[in-house]
């Protein structure tokens, strides 16, 4: 985009000289400082929460099919290897045990609990202007994985991740206003103890952004500890339990059709914490899920329902997201293919189910099966992220930054999805139609007697910034404006300002009173 539209506007000859509509008020320098000043958060052009729900790959009769399908395999498949506070949970509410050891769902119990679940729930940020209301088809993208790598750009090479990358990350997140929320991208490697990975994890998010984050924990036995951290950060257990800035997302499951044993038990923990929690069902479709598209939907879909009878048998209208995320497989050779067209409709088509239900959902999308930041990332991010916006999913996990089919973290590539994801939020908004869009007024007088394009507009100059996204590191330039400013490289842009972020302490960082207690009560890895 040129530094002033009016450069862009031909001078005006005498003939051209003919009324046009109201005169603008104000010189040049005026009109372009109020471009160049920035919006107020409700005016900007995209924002957190925006509702999707226009693309629907899923018509009604499907829907109600996989529905019904979901609630067969839940009565009469169920789920394997409950742990025994589990059974009981789940029986005293309604559930069978069979002889076979399977825990099978009742249709009744599982219409029951769905009437009780929470629906518009809010996640919120240690900063309340980053709380997220999850409801309708409202969309909001974030981070999530467990990279045991981070892709060196300079290098063309991985290396194992560390805590201090993972706070990175964090602080790099904090900065970025498309990337809506923080859950743990990467495994902290440098830590060996679990229990002290779990906790430096929370460490290192918390101290590196202020918004809603997102962990899991390695044991039932470790939540005590976090819950004992999460209190010192927010200030006592009754202010954390107002506000629980952290969620746990939990794989109860084991697809196909098991219950995670372990996982089960730390979901009890978080809920009895105040903690919400993500039900996570991550089935690979052709190996631990059915190969067809529809097929892993219903399993997902019956996975995720037995975790939302077992959380609102534990406590009605708990907050807990339904998180389908079935993976695609290269069936040629068994390899996760999380970049592919068939895991954009995956998406989408978990996305269609949860508004079914009216649940707050989530699912994966942006992933990267490409092993750097290359044209082959761009299309593979941009294709599944704009599909599961369009389709409504209110929380877009791993959503920038993954490469490698979930092996690879990439901080470079963050920041390249800050722009990919503002331009999947324009398309998330949609287009509005109004007497004033609709622009007749403004095509009367460009055309009749008027200059003959709409560059120098009031109706152009005033939509620069409501209509219009514009990214902070892709390049639109000429060739010849390219060329003349040294033929900035993409990669380089990013590293710029990813290093720009970091040379300064993050704003995040907890009072020093407060971190010194944190430091003399746990084990923290990160420098002070």
């Amino acid at each position: 985009m040129s530094d002033d539209l009016d450069a862009l506007i031909a001078p005006e000859t005498p003939a051209c000289r003919t009324p046009r509509g109201p005169a603008r008020s104000g010189g040049r320098a005026a009109r372009h400082a109020a471009r160049s000043t920035p919006l107020a958060g409700d005016a900007r052009p995209i924002r957190a929460g925006m509702s999707g729900g226009t693309y629907n790959p899923l018509s009604e009769a499907d829907v109600l099919r996989i529905h019904r399908a979901a609630l067969v395999a839940l009565e009469e498949i169920g789920l394997a290897d409950a742990p025994p506070s589990g059974v009981e949970i789940l029986t005293r509410a309604g559930a069978v045990l069979g002889e076979d050891g399977r825990i099978r769902f009742p249709r009744a119990l599982v219409e029951d609990m769905l009437a009780k679940a929470a629906r518009g729930i809010t996640l919120f940020g240690r900063d309340p202007r980053h709380d997220m209301v999850l409801s309708g088809t409202r969309v909001h993208y974030g981070t999530a994985g467990a990279a045991v790598h981070v892709v060196d750009v300079d290098g063309r090479r991985y290396r194992e991740s560390t805590v201090q990358d993972l706070h990175d990350a964090a602080r790099i997140v904090d900065r970025l206003e498309n990337i809506h929320f923080l859950q743990r991208p990467m495994v902290c490697r440098d830590i060996a103890d679990n229990l002290q990975m779990d906790l430096n994890t929370i460490y290192a998010c918390c101290a590196g952004t202020t918004k809603h984050v997102g962990t899991s924990f390695t044991e039932s036995g470790f939540v005590p500890q976090a819950f004992d951290l999460l209190h010192m950060i927010a200030g006592g257990e009754a202010d954390w339990r107002a506000r629980p800035f952290v969620s746990n997302s939990n794989c109860f499951v084991v697809p196909p059709m098991k219950f995670a044993t372990d996982a089960c038990l730390v979901m009890e923990a978080c809920i009895a914490g105040g903690m919400p929690v993500l039900l996570l069902s991550a089935g690979q479709a052709g190996a631990t899920a059915p190969a067809p598209i529809a097929g892993a939907i219903v399993q997902a879909v019956a996975e995720c329902l037995a975790g939302v009878v077992y959380v609102n048998a534990i406590s009605p209208g708990y907050p807990a997201i339904f998180g389908t995320w079935p993976f695609v497989s290269d069936l040629r050779t068994g390899a996760m293919s999380g970049g592919s067209g068939e895991q954009a409709l995956l998406t989408a088509g978990c996305a269609q189910m949860h508004r079914f239900y009216g649940l707050p959902g989530g699912a994966a999308a942006g992933i990267a099966d490409a092993k750097l930041p290359d044209m082959q990332a761009g299309w593979e991010q941009m294709c599944s992220n704009v599909m599961a916006g369009l389709a409504g999913l209110n929380l877009v996990y791993e959503a920038a930054g993954m490469h490698a089919s979930l092996l690879g973290f990439c901080l470079e590539s963050l920041i390249l999805g800050d722009d990919l994801l503002g331009q999947a939020m324009r398309c998330v908004r949609g287009i509005e139609v109004t007497e004033d869009t609709l622009a007749l007024e403004t095509m009367r007088a460009t055309c009749l007697g008027g200059p003959g394009h709409y560059l120098g507009t009031d109706q152009t100059l005033s939509l620069m910034q409501s209509e219009y996204v514009y990214p902070a590191t892709a390049n639109r330039h000429s060739p010849k404006e390219w060329e003349e400013k040294g033929r900035p490289d993409l990669l380089a842009v990013a590293t710029a300002r990813k290093e720009a972020i970091l040379a300064h302490r993050a704003a995040a960082r907890f009072d020093p009173a407060l971190d010194a207690a944190i430091r003399e009560r746990f084990a923290i890895h990160l420098p002070a």
